[in-house]
């Protein structure tokens, strides 16, 4: 059921992912590990199909949901290291149309921390809208902050991708699919933001329960809990419930929620993190994984730190047991992580979503490493 290799050293790591499938409800799965920038796991197991008969390949993708907001962040981050623009500058420098509805003060900075004031599109928009890259970001800019930003901070579920990604956009005049195709075929990433057709056979069917979809989105009241479901929900299918599995789905470009990749690709990535200047500066990747903001959030309903664009570890959200370890979980338990004093580099994605991000899947892994590494 599970394949690929591991260091001898790291058993410990193929016998929780192995216990995963036997015991903890998972259907099919990659994990991988770098240590000290050698690849010490690689495995792959389960099934990638609806009827799960189909054996997960080495070069399966799944959705990996949130766990693909660092990468977005990264992306604009070295497009501004690169392009001399600070963190501090304001958004409409690159991208005017956002500064209405008095969003001109809104920061780069602001907005890489979920601070932008955006975390929900005001108008109600379709899933026909979804698939259009235009259609949405002009819909974010046009939108009537639902707070001051910089003045607090609300988890921006999905707006992120098209918040960050557009402002990429206009730095680097290509689309957040085409700056990521070049970038990770730099460091030899399986990473995608819009599946390309040649790929989709190579997709993970996702195992979602859509009963948390609502039927009908509250009005926009201006409160909280509108400000929260149509964060979710606006469009319908903006956190993938009803769509993941389609076509659709795969080929847009919704890059808080919708990256394709494997275990391998996210390690990759994290592992490149760790190579100073391959991906951006010390100094960048300094800045990008300190907590830029801290508080309580209403959409996670507790109290968390944001970097720009990685989550600093916490022992609510934990990134193995050392201070300045960094990096993102995904809905249902996808994760990519990175830990600069072990020199670890982790990533895993799986097929069967269960609720929140953390999950008895990835925490036996991620103990499984530190067993060996501290």
């Amino acid at each position: 059921m599970v394949q690929g290799s591991f260091d001898p050293r790291f058993v410990g790591v193929r016998d929780a992912f192995v216990e995963n499938f036997a015991e903890r409800g998972e259907k099919g799965a990659s994990v991988c590990v770098f240590y000290r920038g050698e690849m010490v796991v690689d495995l792959w197991g389960g099934t990638r199909d609806h009827d799960e008969r189909q054996p997960w390949e080495r070069d399966t993708m799944a959705n990996f949901y949130s766990a693909g907001k660092p990468i977005i962040a990264t992306l604009l981050l070295r497009r501004l290291e690169m392009e001399g623009v600070s963190l501090d500058e304001p958004i409409i420098s690159v991208w005017p149309e956002f500064g209405v509805h008095e969003k001109n003060r809104t920061t780069f900075r602001h907005a890489l921390c979920h601070q932008a004031g955006v975390p929900a599109i005001r108008a109600t928009m379709s899933d026909d809208d979804l698939w259009q890259w235009d259609v949405m970001t002009n819909a974010l800019a046009d939108s009537a902050p639902w707070f001051i930003a910089g003045t607090r901070h609300v988890y921006h579920t999905n707006t992120y991708g098209h918040l960050i990604g557009e402002c990429l956009r206009r730095l680097s005049g290509v689309s957040p699919h085409d700056e990521l195709e070049s970038v990770a075929s730099s460091i030899s990433a399986d990473l995608h933001y819009g599946v390309n057709e040649r790929d989709l056979d190579r997709c993970a069917h996702i195992h979602l329960d859509t009963a948390a979809s609502p039927a009908t989105l509250p009005t926009d009241d201006g409160g909280e809990s509108s400000m929260i479901l149509r964060g979710y929900f606006n469009p319908p299918g903006y956190s993938s419930f009803g769509v993941v599995n389609t076509t659709q789905w795969r080929q847009a470009q919704i890059p808080s929620t919708n990256g394709h990749g494997s275990g391998r690709s996210l390690a990759t990535f994290y592992n490149a993190l760790l190579t100073p200047d391959r991906l951006m500066s010390h100094d960048a990747l300094r800045e990008a994984v300190r907590a830029q903001s801290s508080g309580p959030c209403p959409v996670l309903g507790e109290e968390v730190k944001f970097g720009l664009g990685f989550q600093p570890t916490t022992p609510r959200r934990s990134f193995g047991p050392y201070p300045g370890s960094f990096g993102h979980f995904g809905t249902g338990g996808a994760l990519g992580m990175a830990d600069p004093h072990s020199e670890v580099a982790i990533g895993y994605v799986m097929n069967h979503v269960i609720p929140r991000w953390q999950s008895t899947r990835n925490r036996a892994l991620v103990d499984a490493v530190y067993a060996v590494v501290s």
